[in-house]
């Protein structure tokens, strides 16, 4: 399985909010950290907060931070929403799909049943437990301490 770069870019945003959750962070200083560019950014976040997982503020004062607590955000259900409507499988797509075999195949069950335990794996780890004591991570991140429960 392989994930977007979409949801890639997204568990970045929320790992940086996340060891940053003080103040509010701004685009350009997640694209330098995360090594990613302001314009995939500007999707994601938006993205993001319309799911829920970021309170965005604009303005000179603006930024974004996280909308939930860490603990409470589940690594399974950010892919989940975001990466529901991407086939696994070319043959999976319901627009161009071609496959002379879709209506005996049974790969796409089998690989449906892989996703979800996927998933139900990931649905186990939250965004706390990604940055939380991960001191290398925050030390990337230039962020001191972690504070629990926020």
């Amino acid at each position: 399985m392989r994930i977007t770069k979409r949801t890639n870019i997204a568990i970045r945003v929320l790992m940086y909010c996340s060891a940053h959750i003080e103040r509010l962070v701004t685009k350009s200083e997640i694209a330098e950290r995360c090594n990613t560019s302001e314009n995939h950014l500007a999707q994601v976040i938006n993205q993001l907060g319309q799911l829920g997982y970021l309170y965005t503020q604009r303005g000179r004062n603006g930024g974004i931070t996280l909308a939930r607590k860490a603990e409470e955000i589940s690594i399974g259900e950010v892919f989940r929403n975001l990466e529901a409507s991407v086939p696994l499988a070319e043959c999976f797509a319901d627009v161009d799909n071609t496959c002379p075999l879709i209506e005996a195949c049974r790969l796409k069950l089998a690989i449906a049943d892989a996703a979800e335990a996927f998933y139900s794996h990931l649905d186990m780890i939250t965004l706390n437990a990604l940055v939380c004591g991960n001191d290398e991570l925050l030390q990337i991140m230039s962020s001191i301490t972690c504070q629990q429960g926020k």
